[in-house]
């Protein structure tokens, strides 16, 4: 049975979700409800491509993935679970002058970060993975130090540990409304009865905008389809995820040997829920992994599948509480970056909720820059 009272409820059971009800507890947070319409890690965070890097063009995203990244290093041992951390490294590959560009004003804000990235030749990139096929190639960035780890297991891991700490998990349990009165949150309601509480948290991915709308508030982010596919394991060819923003694609090879990789179509895909999977993607896939390391041509396909990157304005996450809405708290509008950046968002509101403070200021990613016209476009998207 459903509790009656929670002192906060997170609306969302995927990695944000658990990760801020981890979070709280570990605080010494009590009565922490986790309300997710489905199951633990079936949307956005079981769905994603399992990379984890800290290149990017923006200080604050760069700080918040230095950060996550220094967490998955222990996060094993913290949680008691095997999330399969693989610290295989990015290769991100440049075929325009306009990327090269890009790719030192990146490199330079990395390094003043303290994140071990470099640029690289285009021989000093087939000597990192000997397989790729140059063509077109004329530069790109690689950071050892990034990587990928087990989406699902890492969201179990989260979401196991908050139970431990006392939070309380609710699958198949759809939010229908939330009540307000007055610029404040009374209750939570759902499929299976009302939750009275003052704080809730948006943590539902893909499904977070409507989620604001039935709390009355607008929030300025949009949900657009991303597909991926896997192939069968094979013997090990390389080890970096390789990446292109230009050329649209990434695709690594996993610890079992298989072959992932995928790409967003944000011209063509239309707004919205949709995560049926095509065969025109997986066309278009498997040209641009056999362009690029030509070796593939003879490996199969084994499965493909579909998710949704939640996206704001400048492809930055919006966090923090909303200003018209005392006690809603956003984690959302991560444009593909949610996952990997878990481990430090969920820390932040969680000491946001309870300290009224963060340890890493968050103000600049606050849902008001948008009516100030302080948006900081994120260039580093795929």
């Amino acid at each position: 049975m459903m509790i009656k009272r929670a002192d906060i409820v997170i609306i969302g059971g995927g990695v944000q979700g658990c990760s801020i009800a981890y979070n709280l507890a570990k605080k010494g947070a009590k009565n922490i409800v986790i309300l997710e319409k489905n199951t633990c890690a079936s949307g956005s965070s079981g769905r994603c491509g399992a990379g984890i890097r800290q290149q990017f063009g923006t200080k604050m995203n760069c700080m918040l993935a230095r950060e996550s990244m220094k967490t998955f290093e222990t996060l094993s041992e913290e949680l008691d679970y095997d999330i399969e951390l693989n610290r295989a490294g990015y290769l991100i590959l440049a075929y325009t002058e306009k990327e090269i560009n890009q790719f030192k004003k990146n490199v330079l804000l990395e390094q003043s970060l303290d994140i071990d990235a470099k640029m690289v030749t285009p021989e000093e990139a087939k000597e990192i993975v000997s397989c790729l096929n140059l063509e077109g190639i004329i530069g790109g960035t690689f950071c050892s130090t990034d990587g990928n780890v087990n989406p699902l297991y890492t969201t179990f891991a989260y979401a196991e540990a908050a139970q431990r700490l006392g939070a309380k998990y609710y699958p198949f349990t759809e939010v229908t409304e939330i009540k307000t009165e007055d610029g404040r949150i009374l209750s939570v309601i759902t499929n299976k009865g009302e939750i009275l509480t003052s704080i809730v948290v948006d943590a539902a991915g893909g499904y977070s905008g409507p989620v604001g709308k039935m709390a009355g508030v607008d929030i300025p982010v949009y949900s657009q389809r991303h597909q991926i596919l896997v192939t069968e394991p094979i013997e090990p060819l390389w080890k970096p995820m390789l990446m292109s923003f230009s050329e649209n694609y990434y695709f690594q090879q996993l610890p079992d040997g298989g072959i992932l990789g995928g790409f967003g179509d944000p011209e063509h895909e239309i707004k919205g829920d949709n995560i049926n999977s095509t065969w025109q993607f997986s066309r278009t896939m498997a040209k641009k992994m056999v362009k690029l390391v030509p070796i593939l041509n003879e490996v199969h396909m084994v499965r493909q599948w579909a998710g949704l990157y939640n996206m704001s304005p400048d492809s930055q996450p919006i966090l923090g509480e909303h200003p018209k809405l005392k006690g809603f708290y956003m984690s959302l509008g991560f444009s593909g970056h949610g996952f990997m950046l878990a481990p430090t968002t969920g820390k932040l509101i969680a000491e946001l909720i309870l300290d009224g403070r963060t340890s890493i200021p968050i103000n600049k990613l606050d849902i008001g820059r948008f009516e100030r016209g302080e948006l900081i476009h994120e260039p580093s998207v795929v």
